[in-house]
């Protein structure tokens, strides 16, 4: 309970509230709202990890869960708050946990932590990742979300989705795959998705009709992306709607 209710509503519901939507607006408000949370609850969250973080094996019970979802959220708000004060501890013991822990659970919540902390170790916690569970399919399909979902810096997540659609274990005509990079890119990142040059559109577009040609059920799912394109605020709305226009406009669409 204490996870949950502490976890703020995510970008797309809160859009799904407004007339108007400005994804990149609401998205720097949520940060704003992570980062007060995280560095005014800070020796809460300390406590909280401290208290919760298990170092065995998954446990499948609900008070077991409940304390692994309270401790990834505490090290998300650590590493969030070291962010700000330059603090190395926490990265480091999130790196830590990335090699050494018990579970996937654990494994995935530190290593989520230094990706949505945007710290330096997150790329030494990715390529680790890489290097254990690279012949596990279903982990790597997370391995590729999680950068598809990361925070966007500087317009960086797009590029990155790009350089990860070249990757040797990347294909597009795997539809788990496709749905982990390009999906998570499309409906789970709207900061990065909704981008005011309108290169997400343009990704989208491209998508939509590579994989109308390969899997057409994919490709309609992929294009659901952009349903609420009316009610986006300017530029994105004549944006989209360019990209929009641009699929229908494709002979041959299934």
């Amino acid at each position: 309970f204490k996870a949950l209710v502490l976890s703020l509503p995510e970008e797309d519901y809160i859009a799904e509230q407004l007339d108007v939507v400005d994804p990149q607006r609401i998205h720097a408000v949520c940060d704003a709202m992570h980062e007060q949370l995280a560095t005014a609850l800070q020796a809460d969250w300390q406590q909280a990890y401290e208290q919760c973080r298990g170092t065995g094996a998954l446990t499948p019970d609900p008070v077991s869960a409940g304390r692994r979802a309270l401790a990834g959220l505490a090290l998300h708000m650590l590493c969030l708050a070291a962010r700000q004060n330059s603090d190395a501890v926490w990265p480091g013991k999130a790196y830590q946990r990335v090699k050494d822990a018990g579970n996937m659970t654990d494994r995935l919540n530190a290593l989520e932590a230094l990706v949505y902390a945007d710290h330096p170790l997150a790329a030494q916690a990715l390529a680790h990742f890489y290097q254990v569970f690279k012949d596990e399919p279903l982990a790597l399909d997370k391995w590729f979300a999680l950068q598809a979902r990361a925070p966007d810096h500087a317009g960086s997540v797009l590029p990155a989705v790009r350089m990860l659609m070249k990757h040797p274990d990347f294909q597009l005509r795997n539809p788990n795959r496709a749905r982990s990079l390009v999906f998570s890119y499309c409906h789970g990142n709207p900061a990065a998705f909704h981008r005011a040059d309108a290169a997400g559109y343009v990704f989208w577009a491209d998508r939509v009709l590579e994989l109308d040609a390969i899997n057409p059920q994919v490709a309609a799912r992929l294009a659901r992306a952009l349903d609420a394109w009316a009610r986006l605020a300017e530029p994105y709305r004549g944006a989209a709607r360019e990209a929009i226009a641009r699929v229908a406009a494709q002979p041959g669409l299934s």
